[in-house]
């Protein structure tokens, strides 16, 4: 029993011969000291830094393989000099940049210092101009024109600060006539700032007033009709947005009396027939189109001024108007246009008649059909009064 106890560790025990290659000669005495023996770990493939002490590089190159056999010979051959380590902090130590030094400029730029205007002000700080402030209150209205009515009051509180004399006043009517009439679809947010201005802005100097100086500036363009309308395309276009300006500026513009309520501008009523001539007198598209647009927005006012006095305008101009369809050589989209003018005009320009239901007959009424509701026959198929059917099922007005 005792026997047992004291062999030493693995006596007696069968050894089992490797079947590696590498021990294969080896014999069983020597088993022992075959496997106490260790092989070094394979350390990674990185060759030592070439020193500048080794002339032969070749031979450097080739040795990079060969890996020390202790672990703190290989850490001790990576590790870097504490000299290298100092010399990472040189350029630091070395630099002349400073916290303290002047502000860098391009060689191109100014600094703010030397940015002075020519009259001797600053050149960041320069005070908004009138046109400037024009410009802008204009832009913001023909983005929000809704807000008119609740910012027109403050902009002619600022102008009354700024329009103190006769230039600045026309320069400011210059400035709100251009703009009329050269931003799309401005002319009646222009004509109602027009007459905000005509009876709201206070300097009022010998040379004449807001309205007196823009009836002026209007009339300059009126003399040139009879060229304009035979000129070239961008003459042509800014003739025809005058035009359309001067037929809003005769609705909106309002002429106070002392006598009586205010009234609109006679003059302009005898402009806008002379301009309507000179438009059909070059019967083009554009031309065409203009005065189509002219009396689709005037039409009905300029009738009913004309029948007060007695005049029959609009008869002439229609009749004027089918002599183009049938004789002008325009484009068949602007005779369609001509026509449905005309026959806006015959329908009293889509206005609905005051007369009592009893006196309006088909006769008399060119509506009589049109202020009718609708009525649907059972299938679901819409006609009016003037169509023939036994059984009508209205279902909406």
């Amino acid at each position: 029993m005792t026997e047992n106890f004291d062999r030493a560790p693995g006596a007696g025990r069968a050894h089992i011969k490797p079947r590696s290659p590498g021990l294969a000669d080896v014999g069983d005495g020597d088993a022992t000291s075959v496997f106490n023996q260790r092989e070094p770990l394979r350390q990674p493939r990185t060759s030592p830094p070439l020193t500048e002490n080794n002339p032969n590089n070749s031979e450097a190159i080739g040795e990079e393989s060969r890996i020390p056999s202790k672990p703190h010979q290989f850490i001790h051959s990576h590790s870097t000099p504490a000299s290298k380590v100092k010399s990472v902090d040189s350029p630091v130590n070395t630099s002349i940049l400073s916290a303290n030094a002047p502000e860098f400029y391009p060689a191109s730029f100014s600094p703010y210092e030397e940015s002075v205007s020519e009259d001797g002000s600053d050149g960041y700080y320069t005070e908004m101009t009138l046109a400037e402030l024009v410009e802008e209150f204009l832009s913001y209205l023909n983005s929000s024109p809704g807000s008119f009515e609740t910012d027109i009051e403050h902009m002619v509180n600022m102008l009354n600060s700024w329009v103190t004399t006769e230039e600045t006043l026309q320069e400011l009517v210059e400035l709100i006539y251009t703009q009329s009439t050269a931003i799309p679809n401005f002319a009646y947010t222009g004509a109602r700032l027009c007459n905000f201005l005509s009876h709201n802005l206070v300097l009022s100097p010998a040379s004449g007033n807001f309205r007196q100086l823009l009836l002026k500036r209007c009339r300059t363009e009126y003399e040139q009709r009879d060229v304009a309308v035979r000129g070239d395309q961008e003459t042509q276009k800014k003739f025809q947005a005058y035009v359309l300006f001067l037929g809003e500026l005769y609705l909106r513009l309002e002429v106070k009396s002392a006598k009586g309520p205010p009234s609109r501008a006679e003059i302009l009523l005898i402009a806008l027939r002379e301009l309507m001539n000179a438009l059909f007198s070059n019967p083009v598209d554009g031309n065409l189109i203009c005065a189509v647009k002219l009396l689709k927005l005037t039409g009905s006012v300029l009738e009913d001024v004309w029948k007060e006095k007695g005049k029959s305008d609009m008869d002439q101009l229609v009749q004027r108007i089918e002599n183009i369809v049938l004789d002008a050589q325009c484009s068949r989209d602007v005779k369609q246009m001509l026509l449905r003018l005309v026959e806006l005009r015959s329908s009293n320009w889509g206005r609905v008649h005051a007369a009592a239901a009893s006196d309006a007959t088909p006769d008399n009424d060119p509506n009589y059909f049109m202020n009718e509701p609708t009525f649907y026959t059972a299938d679901g198929t819409p006609f009016t009064a003037a169509d023939p059917g036994d059984r009508w099922t209205r279902k909406g007005a």
